[in-house]
Parts: structure tokens; sequence; C-alpha cells
């Protein structure tokens, strides 16, 4: 699936992480990727994800990364993984499972922000060097280098610092074995 192409932008300001959801579900799913190009069930799967993952939580204050791990879980549920959230741990990250995860064709969001976290990217491509992340405000994919990932230096996603990412938990105990 040409993500680039479908130009699959949120649908406000505070839709980054059920956009990303709704993205990744797609990927994980077969059966969601033909309806991405129609743009009214796009907004509506992002108004109806946003309130299903934030049934507590103030929808204006955006998605939590429980919440992410939860919209990811069922997308991938019938395939006996199951998402969890872990905190970016800085320079001696190794993002070994966040590599495996994406190699194994499961994306993976990351939480970015500044001071605080603010803004759900998804990682849908990864090598040793680079990796292709979903930007949900532009529609676009972005190239990032796994360096500045790991120096919280991010250009182009809006924001330079990771916070956290969501990960299939089988992936995450394959990396730490």
């Amino acid at each position: 699936m040409k993500l680039s192409a479908l130009n699959l932008r949120q649908r406000d300001g505070v839709t980054c992480g059920p956009t990303v959801a709704v993205v990744a579900g797609a990927l994980l799913d077969s059966g969601d990727g033909a309806e991405l190009s129609d743009p009214a069930w796009f907004a509506a799967e992002q108004a109806r994800v946003h309130a299903e993952v934030n049934r507590v939580w103030p929808r204006r204050l955006g998605t939590t990364p429980l919440g992410m791990a939860r919209a990811l879980t069922a997308h991938s549920a019938a395939s006996g993984v199951r998402y969890r959230w872990r905190l970016f741990r800085g320079r001696r990250d190794t993002l070994s499972d966040v590599r495996q995860a994406v190699n194994e064709g499961r994306p993976v969001a990351m939480l970015i922000g500044r001071f605080i976290p603010r803004h759900w990217v998804l990682i849908v491509e990864v090598n040793w060097v680079h990796w292709q992340c979903y930007e949900p405000s532009s529609g676009e994919v972005r190239s990032v280098s796994a360096d500045a990932v790991r120096r919280a230096r991010l250009t182009g996603l809006g924001y330079p610092r990771p916070f956290a990412f969501v990960v299939p938990k089988a992936s995450t105990r394959s990396a730490t074995t």
C-alpha cells in the first residue's frame, strides 16, 4: 500500500492518534485498506476510534499510549499479537524491538513532542540508517534517521523528541531473549 499517494490526513488538531491507529489497522488487516481511499469513511473511522480509545480521557487532550495500544491490539488480535506501550529510553535505547516489529510487517506508533508528548506518527518501514514514518497532519511518509530518533533530534515530523513507542508484545519478548 502506497500511503503517501493516498494523502491520508487527520481530520482535526487532536486526531493524530486515531488517524495513526486507522492507518496501522489498514496495514495490519488488508481488509481495511480498500476503504482508506474513501474520505468520508476515513474521517468517520477517525471519529469512531477516537471515541473508542478515549472513553475516560478527554478527547481534546489526544490519545494516551494505553489507548493507542488498545487500538492497535484490536486490529492485530486475529493474528494473536497484542500491542503494549513503552517509554523511550534515550540514547541507550537500541530500538531493536521497534525495528524487529516493523520488519515483521507490524507498524509501530511513536509518540513525539518537544517538552511534553504531543503528536503520534507511525513507523512503517525501517533499515539501519533510515526509518519511514507516516505523519498524519500532512498525510505524508517522511524519512528520519535512526540516529535522530536515538538522539531526540527528529526533523520533518513536527517535534524533535520521542517519548513512547507502541510495539507488539511478541516482538518485544523475542527481542530481549
